[in-house]
């Protein structure tokens, strides 16, 4: 998982579409999400680590660290 359209249809396989118009809150909300998503097993560890990972880059340029 390489970047943010990977990481939304991994949340909409799941039935879970974030869209506020406040992109970094968006990215809160879908750092929850998956955390929900693999504290009860629906993604495995991998699928949930690239997604965070690509969620805090994601973070990071907005932020203008990256």
């Amino acid at each position: 998982m390489k970047t943010m359209i990977e990481v939304r249809n991994l949340l909409k396989r799941f039935g879970a579409f974030i869209y506020t118009g406040d992109r970094l809150g968006d990215l809160e909300l879908i750092e929850f999400e998956l955390n929900d998503l693999y504290q009860y097993g629906f993604i495995t560890q991998h699928e949930f680590l690239m997604a965070k990972l690509c969620v805090e880059k994601e973070k990071n340029q907005l932020k203008g660290n990256g």
